[in-house]
């Protein structure tokens, strides 16, 4: 891509694209690089947007068909933006059977948004997992690296309160 095309005028001004341009450098050439730039460049951009799976695709010398089958393949990429912090609530079978679909059904009225979604302030991405190996606590949910078990319907807004007044402090 030429530097003055007008799809590029955008990346100028940000820096994001620069670290991306040094990460693609920094791997360029190695065998089985995709994964390691797709992580590291996740973490830049916190997905993996159309324009820049098209630079690293270019970058890398592999097809795009190839960087969005990686990223789509796996679960930790995400070709949305996702909010500053990740709601995940364990569906498995002790969870389930404790009542992890009414604490789920809590946190989508909670936050107007599905599994899958980022909340319309950008604070919460919503996923469903399947264990979070601390069965014995169920139903649980993680929010970032942060356990939360025998959780019920009305517990969910006090614990979502804690994360919105943290982010808007920050």
């Amino acid at each position: 891509m030429s530097a003055n095309c007008c799809c590029c005028s955008n990346h100028l001004n940000d820096d994001r694209y620069t670290r991306l341009n040094q990460v693609i450098a920094e791997y360029k050439n190695q065998p089985g690089s995709l994964i390691p730039v797709l992580h590291k460049t996740q973490q830049i951009f916190g997905y993996l947007p159309d324009d820049v799976q098209k630079l690293i695709a270019e970058g890398l010398n592999v097809p795009l068909s190839d960087v969005y089958g990686v990223i789509t393949f796996y679960s930790l990429f995400s070709l949305e933006p996702r909010g500053k912090h990740t709601i995940g609530i364990c569906m498995g079978t002790a969870c389930y059977v404790r009542g992890a679909s009414q604490v789920l059904d809590a946190l989508k009225k909670d936050l107007a948004i599905e599994a899958g979604q980022t909340s319309g302030d950008g604070v919460f991405t919503l996923t469903i997992t399947r264990c979070l190996g601390a069965c014995a606590m169920a139903p649980v949910m993680m929010i970032d690296e942060d356990v939360y078990g025998r959780l019920t319907p009305d517990k969910i807004p006090d614990i979502l309160a804690k994360y919105r007044q943290a982010s808007k402090n920050a």
